[in-house]
């Protein structure tokens, strides 16, 4: 990492973390608590019975079949586990059960520290509407959009009257980019809306819908914050995260490129007003999107972000740590001066998909797998060679971050890295990732959220 070391670990922080996820996420968590003396406990379901988390902590234990809803979505025995086991908190990481809050709220009641907002604040930010209005109300704008969730197609076309083309239908109950369903014209809703209420049912066993103005091709720009239990809040610069397939984050860096000073700072103060205003402790990310020198509020993930590495990298901080710290009640160390911003960071999201088949996943077993050194360069892996591709889990297997002095060189380093990458046996998005790295569009910092599909 390119900066400071944090400090050894204190008297106030836990013994042991159980981690409730999977992967490259569970590898970082162990990782960090590593470093602060505590010991660790992994959960894993039948299809990760060898994988490198389980092997990693300092115990293991077993939660159920493969699919995430008998395992990593299973509250009751991932409970059980940390009981079992002594931990005294949880680290939910991203994904599963991260931004659940009767999750949050069940740790509580089985006095077990939950590394994370309070469940009170997941359940609020976790409603899209009602964070919506929350914004409103702190004065940070928000996108022309239904007042509340549709319950059936009359009121979608209805409040898409009111709102105007084009727009999109969001899931009221989840984020992530879940559900997402773009509609142009007015004939194209009904379609659009019967498929967007089936995906997020899945997804969130909710199935409610709100609209939202669509902006043409809008960069998507995202404020790191940290706030203790004591009324700090920090921001810690913000992230570009506009390359994106399917409306999910493919590509992110920081700082955002080509941002005047002052719209920067706007931004900042935005992210900050947010995070107050919803109460806010741990680690978290507001996110925007940005047209010209305009911004409007997207969504407040109330969560550690699969990104996280690159704001790590230009701050010299580490943010699973500041999370463990938090939650252990220590108070920020640092005041807002005092966050460095050095030189810029790029992460490249390497998947087990095939983007030339619209991004299929790509289940299979890794057969070679070599991570290229480099100076500037940095690995989080979740898998080895010999390691399954399981269908059941997201297909994240890997993420290469690049820091540099500039833009330029951060670039210039992930491109050599990429190329020396040999990852075999699955389909991935290295590919891709190779085109974007030499596209003179987004050298030049030419990025916005529909860069790939128009083919940059």
């Amino acid at each position: 990492m390119a900066g400071a070391e944090e400090e050894p670990a204190r008297t106030l922080m836990f013994a042991k973390v159980l981690v409730a996820n999977r992967g490259e996420i569970a590898l970082r968590i162990i990782r960090a608590c590593r470093t602060l003396a505590i010991k660790t406990v992994a959960v894993y379901s039948e299809a990760d019975a060898g994988a490198l988390h389980v092997a990693a902590a300092d115990e293991a234990v077993p939660i159920g079949p493969a699919p995430a809803r008998e395992s990593y979505l299973h509250i009751e025995r991932i409970i059980a586990a940390a009981r079992a086991t002594g931990a005294e908190a949880i680290h939910p990481g991203y994904g599963f059960l991260s931004e659940n809050w009767r999750f949050a709220r069940a740790c509580e009641e089985a006095g077990l520290c939950f590394v994370g907002p309070p469940w009170q604040v997941i359940q609020a930010m976790g409603e899209k509407t009602a964070a919506r209005r929350r914004m409103t109300e702190a004065g940070i704008p928000v996108l022309p959009g239904s007042d509340g969730a549709v319950r059936d197609l009359a009121e979608a076309r209805a409040a898409a009257e009111a709102i105007g083309y084009p727009l999109m239908l969001k899931a009221a109950a989840g984020g992530g980019g879940i559900g997402l369903a773009p509609v142009a014209t007015p004939d194209r809703l009904e379609a659009a809306f019967a498929q967007a209420r089936r995906r997020v049912e899945a997804a969130f066993g909710d199935a409610a819908l709100y609209l939202e103005r669509a902006l043409e091709a809008p960069r998507h720009v995202e404020v790191q914050v940290l706030a203790d239990r004591h009324g700090a809040v920090l921001h810690l610069h913000e992230r570009d995260c506009s390359i994106q397939r399917r409306h999910q984050k493919l590509i992110e860096e920081s700082p955002a490129p080509g941002l005047l000073a002052g719209l920067r700072a706007r931004l900042h103060e935005a992210g900050l007003r947010a995070a107050r205003a919803a109460g806010y402790v741990s680690a978290g990310t507001v996110e925007f999107l940005l047209e010209g020198d305009r911004f409007y509020f997207l969504e407040m993930n109330t969560r550690l972000q699969v990104e996280h590495p690159v704001t790590e990298e230009v701050t010299g901080l580490d943010l699973v740590q500041a999370q463990l710290r938090i939650a252990a009640g220590e108070p920020l160390p640092w005041r807002q001066e005092e966050i460095p911003l050095r030189g810029a960071a790029l992460e490249c999201r390497i998947y087990a998909e095939d983007p030339d088949r619209n991004f299929l996943p790509s289940p299979g077993t890794i057969t070679v797998l070599e991570l290229p050194a480099g100076e500037g360069i940095r690995h989080e892996c979740g898998v080895a060679a010999g390691s399954p591709v399981p269908v059941h889990y997201d297909p994240l297997l890997a993420k290469a971050i690049a820091w540099g002095p500039t833009r330029t060189e951060a670039i210039g380093r992930m491109a050599r890295a990429l190329e020396g990458y040999r990852l075999e046996g699955v389909k991935t998005t290295l590919p891709l990732h190779r085109r974007v790295m030499a596209s003179r569009a987004f050298r030049a910092g030419k990025v916005h959220t529909r860069f790939l599909e128009r083919g940059h």
